[in-house]
């Protein structure tokens, strides 16, 4: 029978999330992870165990904190099983048979993204691992770790959340094994998957379990993905349908779902793939989103509409929850990179509403600005400062997601409601958007005048199209919260790239950088702006990359490390490279808008050659790519020139080589002597 509207995950009570009044016993020092901690703390049992890929860090920029501690304010035992031996199921029961259910996380990455490089290479290091050592968690770990929970308790419920299966919780391109992999609740055989922030569904889920409810007739709540068959009553909107003019008026209400393509479909057609990612990603807002189902073989996959974000009050319960802020003692000395470059930074609000087609925070945290209070980042300077073994006064980073769109909204919430567009910044910034930045100003003023806080910084990315709107908070950001240089991502100079990234033109850069000088000077400071680009996007051609490497030679920049796309679980971009199809555009069986994409080895070796074109290693192949594009005149010395005609040192190694044969000595270069024009250096933006 149809839901009621009070059953309806688009009307379900929303469950709070401040702590209880009367806390049933106090917060463990940290949540166990052996039994000896488990008989200090008189626990015979836990109700709920967290088994994460990352190393447990007590502090709110760790998921399994932060769930594990909102649990436990609810009244729950929560116990934590860490980057456990996948070998065999005996290290999943050292906590012994939780009562309610088990909790798995990749970690605060995607296993595949965390282990591997954008040219599938292993990485050699994990920095959420103790002494950044690799290989400490499975590929796919997701589902590796339930496999293993169930072997250890066959009949306990698992519930799968976090970043990996939250990118993965449908039909999904899968770029490692170059194929498009099933849900991962449907190859991990969980029992409920909880995508986005899942504080509130964590917590209704919990509760409704130890009440006596089974996970699988949990079917009724927002962020939720389970295997169901459609209700009956329910009116099912066939994928083809979305972009139909009338669309919107006829096709809503609570009874309504949209049946995408199976996952036989779009493991077979690209462009039924296509359809179903550019759904998805329409059907992303909380106040209009409905549920989604795709066929997985014999069973219907089920994805209620996305949470509600946290209000004010919510995100200042989450972040006054009582960590201990650092690393488990277990670990003793080992450092954890991770925790090293975050133990001092401060995170102000989630999500982000710039829609960039390569991230993954609007698939993750959602478009929705969620901005804690000020007086509850004031506590947390306050904890860091107490609580954080030589503090020497320099907060790191306050920011999140985005460094500038903190307290920033739609100005008519009827408008954001209905709203199904997917950047409110792009391709100009909306005129219903409010992009002030009083809020933010005033919050760095009192945040610098803590009482031994000597400098705070912002290393977040800040959205420098939003900033230009306000030259107040540019004077504020260089007089006060630059050190040294600051790092942003125009991503490209080319409109052709920039358009399916829905990223603004090389222009704003320019008119931010202008801003940025001129306060700098203003503050007597000399500072950098360090660009951030990324190679082999699609939609970029070879001509791009050459455009971008002139320019990048012109402004005297020179990149010490590059980043090449990596395609994400789930991002509109990666539907792109998986499809050729512009998703951003209607999607329909034929005729569909191509987009170029680089998939060939040596094309994505030249484009990142591009963006290093100082480095004599890369100058044989721009050699080579020139004269192909009919660009030999790009090949000398001269200042308007992007590439030298020989290598350095080359007629002392054909003497010493007359052979002509290469040679490991040929082959080793310096840069010295050469006539490139030196700048500010800087990574690129890791993805």
């Amino acid at each position: 029978m149809l839901p009621s509207q009070t059953s309806s995950p688009y009307q379900a009570p929303v469950t709070p999330l401040h702590p209880a009044p009367a806390p049933v016993r106090r917060p463990a020092p940290w949540l166990p992870m052996n039994r000896a901690e488990m008989k200090r703390l008189g626990w015979d049992e836990c109700d709920i165990v967290l088994v994460t890929g990352d190393a447990y860090v007590d502090h709110p920029s760790f998921g399994m904190a932060i769930i594990g501690r909102l649990l436990e304010s609810r009244g729950f035992r929560v116990g934590i099983i860490s980057q456990p031996d996948w070998n065999s199921a005996e290290p999943f029961k050292a906590l012994g048979r939780p009562r309610l259910f088990f909790g798995v996380t990749g970690g605060n990455l995607d296993s595949m993204v965390n282990r591997y490089t954008s040219d599938r290479k292993l990485r050699s290091d994990d920095a959420y691992t103790a002494g950044g050592e690799g290989g400490k968690r499975p590929d796919r770990c997701t589902i590796v770790y339930t496999q293993r929970c169930r072997e250890a308790y066959k009949d306990v419920p698992v519930i799968l959340g976090g970043i990996e299966a939250s990118l993965r919780r449908i039909a999904h391109y899968d770029y490692w094994s170059d194929k498009v992999r099933r849900s991962i609740l449907a190859d991990a055989k969980a029992d409920l998957l909880l995508y986005g922030n899942a504080e509130r569904a964590v917590v209704e889920v919990a509760e409704r379990i130890a009440a006596g409810e089974t996970a699988k007739e949990i079917t009724d709540v927002r962020g939720v993905a389970l295997f169901r068959k459609v209700p009956e009553g329910f009116t099912e909107i066939p994928v083809d349908d979305i972009d139909s003019p009338d669309e919107g008026a006829r096709r809503t209400g609570f009874d309504t779902v949209i049946r995408l393509p199976s996952f036989e479909q779009v493991e077979k057609d690209k462009d039924a793939y296509a359809r179903a990612s550019r759904v998805l990603h329409r059907e992303a807002n909380p106040g209009n989103a409905r549920a989604l189902v795709q066929r997985h073989g014999d069973r219907d996959l089920w994805l209620n509409p996305p949470p509600i974000p946290l209000t004010t009050e919510e995100m200042d319960a989450v972040y006054d929850l009582p960590y201990a802020r650092a690393p488990h003692p277990d670990y003793g000395d080992a450092k954890i990179p991770a925790w090293d470059m975050i133990k001092t930074s401060v995170t102000i609000m989630r999500g982000c509403f710039g829609g960039c087609t390569f991230c993954s925070i609007t698939e993750h945290e959602g478009r929705k600005i969620q901005s804690r209070s000020e007086a509850s980042i004031l506590r947390e300077i306050e904890n860091i400062r107490d609580k954080t073994p030589g503090f020497a006064g320099v907060i790191s980073d306050v920011g999140g997601p985005t460094a500038n769109m903190y307290r920033m909204a739609c100005k008519d919430p009827k408008i954001e409601a209905a709203c199904r567009l997917p950047s409110c910044v792009f391709p100009d910034i909306c005129p219903n958007l409010d992009t002030s930045h009083d809020d933010l100003i005033r919050l760095y003023r009192k945040v610098r005048e803590v009482k031994g806080v000597k400098k705070v910084m912002v290393a977040s990315g800040v959205r420098y199209d939003l900033a230009v709107t306000s030259p107040e908070y540019v004077e504020e950001l260089v007089t006060h919260h630059v050190g040294g240089y600051l790092k942003i991502a125009p991503e490209h100079t080319e409109r052709g790239p920039l358009d399916v990234m829905m990223k603004p033109g090389i222009g704003t850069y320019d008119r931010f950088k202008e801003m940025f000088d001129a306060a700098a000077k203003k503050a007597g400071k000399k500072y950098y702006l360090i660009p951030y680009f990324i190679a082999a996007h699609p939609g970029t051609t070879d001509e791009d990359m050459m455009n971008l490497a002139l320019w990048l030679k012109k402004n005297k920049y020179r990149a010490d490390q590059v980043q090449t796309f990596l395609p994400s679980p789930m991002a509109t971009a990666t539907a792109m490279y998986h499809t050729g199809v512009n998703t951003l555009k209607a999607v329909r069986r034929g005729g569909n808008e191509a987009v170029e994409t680089v998939r060939r080895g040596r094309q994505r070796r030249l484009h990142k050659a591009f963006l290093r074109y100082h480095d004599p290693e890369n100058w044989p192949l721009l050699r080579e790519a020139l004269k192909s594009m009919g660009r030999a005149d790009l090949i000398g010395s001269k200042p308007h020139q992007l590439v030298p005609a020989t290598q350095p040192g080359a007629a002392k190694a054909s003497a010493r080589n007359p052979s002509g044969r290469p040679n490991s000595r040929a082959r080793t270069f310096t840069t010295k002597g050469v006539p490139f024009p030196k700048g500010p250096k800087g990574p690129t933006k890791k993805r």
